[in-house]
């Protein structure tokens, strides 16, 4: 866990040009920020490992692209160690973009106090960008009404499994598609959806065919690719494919081209697909965040986290997260 006195860093070593690699990293140590007027210095709590990192490291998404000798980045939650700011005091918990790194400083307009509700882990996973991404994505840009089909990608996924346990919640038949067999049981067994389906079975779409017997209504994509294309095929007439992530694509220098049935079936069936990121959500945070407290609360919703430790091993756990390793939040514990 992170010394006092020491600023320890994960630098991007290289760009990768093929798949992700620990050796894109290096270990470094930085010297310890100081925070001018306007501005707190703030130490990583745990840091969030997401897909979309490997998508930075590429350029092709909503932000500007990483380089090589940076700190890689990354979405933290912070203490706040210095503050030179007016309302944000020393011991806040917040919200920012520390990065790969021990401590970081910021303006005050950058960072976000947050208010502890439990785990202060739930605020990076079902209370976080994750479990907003999938509210959001899922009630306000799917829009699923009861006995519909709602089907998700990577449903063991940080936002996926989220996605796919509201869909339970709100009264749809809920089918989730995983990497092993082991995750489809688990998703069945332990977050009560209706069916799961290996995407890595040679049967694959005719298990999907069977899962959704009435077609699917609702497809919440984290994946693209295959799965996206297989999910195309089964939409009901005036059905809707929300966009949330690409990550079968996210791991290479070339990305395959887009499914077949694209723009033909949109036209046919009537569908909407529809991209989305979670800021476009921000004024419904607050209330989207009373409602999902509300199902933990009430044993509806099941937290599903899955932790690394210590800041040397966030080059690992973005890797293994790639290839498909996580079940849950996957984040860092980087200090206490």
């Amino acid at each position: 866990m992170g010394d006092e006195q020491t600023n320890n860093q994960v630098l991007i070593r290289e760009l990768p040009t093929a798949e992700l690699t620990v050796d894109a990293f290096e270990l470094a140590t930085g010297p310890v920020p100081e925070p001018a007027d306007g501005e707190v210095l703030c130490r990583t709590l745990l840091l969030s490992i997401d897909a979309a990192n490997r998508a930075w490291m590429q350029g092709a998404t909503y932000r500007g692209a990483l380089s090589a000798g940076q700190v890689m980045d990354g979405f933290t939650l912070a203490r706040v160690e210095d503050s030179k700011a007016d309302g944000i005091s020393v011991g806040d918990i917040v919200e920012c973009q520390n990065g790969w790194q021990d401590l970081a400083v910021h303006p005050a307009r950058a960072v976000s106090r947050v208010e502890l509700r439990g785990e202060l882990s739930h605020h990076l996973s079902v209370l976080g960008v994750s479990g907003l991404t999938a509210y959001h994505g899922l009630l306000g840009v799917g829009r699923p009404v009861a006995r519909q089909t709602v089907v998700t990608s990577a449903a063991a996924g940080a936002a996926g499994n989220v996605a796919a346990q509201i869909a339970r919640i709100v009264g749809c038949r809920s089918v989730g598609v995983a990497g092993t067999d082991e995750k489809c049981r688990m998703l069945v067994d332990d977050l009560g959806l209706d069916a799961a389906i290996n995407h890595r079975s040679p049967e694959f779409r005719t298990e999907l065919k069977a899962a959704c017997p009435d077609g699917i209504d609702v497809y919440f994509d984290n994946t693209g690719g295959d799965i996206l294309e297989a999910a195309l095929f089964r939409m009901n007439q005036g059905g809707t494919i929300v966009c949330c992530g690409v990550v079968s694509q996210y791991d290479t220098s070339s990305p395959a081209p887009g499914p077949r049935g694209v723009p033909g079936l949109l036209v046919t069936k009537r569908l909407r697909m529809e991209g989305f990121i979670v800021m476009d959500f921000a004024d419904g945070h607050g209330a989207a965040i009373e409602e999902l407290a509300g199902w933990i609360d009430s044993g509806e919703l099941r937290v599903l986290e899955d932790p690394y430790d210590g800041l040397e091993s966030a080059p690992e756990a973005l890797v293994d997260l790639l290839a498909g390793g996580n079940v849950g939040k996957r984040f860092v514990r980087v200090a206490s």
